[in-house]
Order: structure tokens, then sequence, then C-alpha cells
């Protein structure tokens, strides 16, 4: 909320390669997501301004679904999903950042131009432990959102 407050754009990009893997249907990511946003609205009084997920997978990452196994630009590391929000809403890539919790998005982020920051929530213990996905260096670990935010908040121009 404190971004919203501050007229910061929030976007969520997200791999949700449940699809791709045959684990259920695209309308199973889209019910979270509308989840996640009434949450936020009703939680917090705080909203998404833009939402993009990647459903695809190659074969070689493990896509067994047809319609949603091949190679995307728009899976994270890659920066689609990042360059699709800028195009979409007349963003500045290099005066943005991302929030995760995953070596990929902090790769995205540094791969997009912008400032990528890493939670030590979720997996983020076990990225920086080396136990998970790869070693990356994040512009800054935060100890969760609300630390991110705060951080954010004092080191940029939002």
């Amino acid at each position: 909320r404190k971004l919203n407050d501050r007229g910061v754009f929030c976007c969520l990009v997200s791999n949700q390669s449940g699809p791709a893997r045959g684990y259920y249907p695209a309308s199973h990511v889209d019910a979270l997501h509308e989840r996640l946003c009434r949450l936020l609205k009703e939680e917090a009084g705080a909203h998404l301004d833009a939402l993009y997920y990647c459903p695809y997978l190659s074969a070689p990452e493990g896509g067994t679904a047809p319609d949603y196994t091949r190679w995307s630009t728009w899976r994270k590391p890659n920066t689609g999903m990042l360059v699709a929000a800028a195009w979409d809403h007349d963003l500045d890539i290099s005066c943005s950042f991302m929030i995760g919790d995953k070596a990929t998005d902090v790769d995205m982020a540094h791969n997009a131009g912008c400032t990528g920051i890493l939670v030590t929530t979720g997996y983020g213990e076990q990225v920086l432990s080396g136990s998970y996905q790869h070693h990356t260096k994040p512009d800054y670990i935060a100890a969760d959102l609300a630390d991110a935010v705060n951080w954010l908040l004092q080191h940029s121009s939002l």
C-alpha cells in the first residue's frame, strides 16, 4: 500500500508453469490472481496496476501440455514480461525494480537493466545458501516485502 500511496506503478510478473506441466488449467492461475488482488484490497487497501504471467515451459524444462510447451521470452529470467509492461504502460525500465524470492527474479531485473531485490521469505534463504537455483547478486537483500518497500522508498526517487 505504501507504493500505491506514493503513486508507484505496481505490477506482478510471475512464472506459472503448472499449465505447461499439465498440473492444472490456466483458468486456475487466473483464479489465483483474482484472489490475490481481492486479498490485497481487503486486507491492505492495496492494488496491482497490472499483472503478467508466463504459463509456458519448454520440453527440456518439463513442459508436457501441447498448448503451453514452448520456449518463451516471457519466462524469467528473460525480460519479456517487463518489456511488455513497460510498453503497455509507458514505463522506464531503467527506473524500475523487481522484488522476488528467486534468483530468476533478480536475474530478470538485471537482464532488463533495473534494480533487483531478493526477499529472504519464500525461497530467498535457499537462494542465498545456494541450495535452490543458483547464486545471484541482488542489489538489496530484504527480510520481507515490507523491508524491500521501505528500502526502496529510502534509496530511490519514488
